[in-house]
């Protein structure tokens, strides 16, 4: 397979939100157990490695730069769907809400996407009108995405923490 060339850091992560909505059309699509499990536990590794990079590389690239509200709003997004994911992974498909969790992590990922993508007014939009090198960025977000996928394959990514929301535990 060919490699995918990604002309700077937001081509990049606008493919890896086009990657998990297709896995999520899929797993709607499905309605064989073993096979919702297997599809849900790729949308948690392409997720999880996707808020790494965002969050690790590319949000802290364009703090003090976009809108300080815009980022914090994404890394709290994110949070909302780490605990899912995460409860997710620990799962089985034929767990209760299981499918139920599923879908609010799509619809969740679906409301973030759009944040990000919004025309004029989006994160990606902010970011575009700053100085800052997306070439490089994404080269550097390619070298950690590469980093993760080699730790998934390898036994499994551990599992995604949060960062701006504290989970209480009774």
């Amino acid at each position: 397979m060919a490699k995918q060339q990604f002309t700077d850091a937001i081509a990049l992560l606008k493919a890896d939100h086009r990657e998990v909505e297709t896995l999520f059309e899929q797993f709607e699509k499905t309605k064989d157990s073993a096979r919702k499990q297997a599809i849900a536990l790729k949308i948690c590794t392409e997720l999880k490695i996707h808020t790494t990079i965002e969050e690790e590389i590319f949000y802290p690239a364009f703090r003090g730069k976009i809108e300080d509200d815009t980022l914090d709003e994404a890394y709290v997004e994110h949070d909302g769907a780490k605990v899912l994911i995460n409860d997710i992974a620990g799962s089985q498909a034929e767990a209760d809400f299981y499918d139920a969790k599923v879908t609010v992590l799509s619809e969740e990922i679906k409301h973030h996407v759009h944040e990000e993508e919004m025309p004029s007014e989006g994160m990606f939009a902010q970011c575009r009108e700053t100085d800052v090198d997306l070439v490089s960025l994404r080269d550097q977000m390619l070298a950690r995405k590469q980093e993760l996928l080699l730790l998934a394959q390898a036994g499994g990514l551990p599992p995604a923490k949060p960062t701006a929301v504290n989970l209480v535990t009774a």
